[in-house]
């Protein structure tokens, strides 16, 4: 299972920003989703997730500005954000939790990272 992230760029303090998140494979289905977040020099936090049942999680500083959402048909998650500030500054990567049938049967079951798309919020 791979993860493919895009959507990121660079937008004014208030400003709007849509992220997506698609998953590719075969043979898999795909549980919960989130979205966490990196800015230089800090650790990586978590933003919002969801469920496969649509159940949603926030981030307290993100509450209220971000909203996550998802496409199973697609196997897509988005994060739309709005009222952007700078300290949303960061580069933000997508994950996923699945399970896999293989080619031999086996059932795997995995967290998948996307390879991270970066956010930039000017003041």
């Amino acid at each position: 299972v791979q993860l493919q992230a895009s959507g990121g760029g660079l937008v004014q303090a208030g400003g709007s920003l849509r992220l997506s998140c698609a998953a590719s494979g075969r043979n898999f289905r795909i549980n919960d989703m989130g979205w966490y977040r990196q800015a230089p020099g800090k650790q990586r936090e978590p933003v919002a997730d969801i469920t496969s049942g649509g159940r949603k999680n926030y981030a307290d500083s993100v509450k209220g500005r971000f909203t996550i959402s998802r496409d199973n048909a697609k196997n897509t998650v988005y994060l739309q954000m709005s009222s952007l500030k700078p300290e949303d500054t960061a580069v933000y990567l997508c994950n996923a939790d699945y399970v896999e049938n293989d080619p031999y049967g086996t059932v795997v079951v995995g967290r998948v990272w996307g390879q991270g798309t970066q956010v930039t919020v000017s003041s």
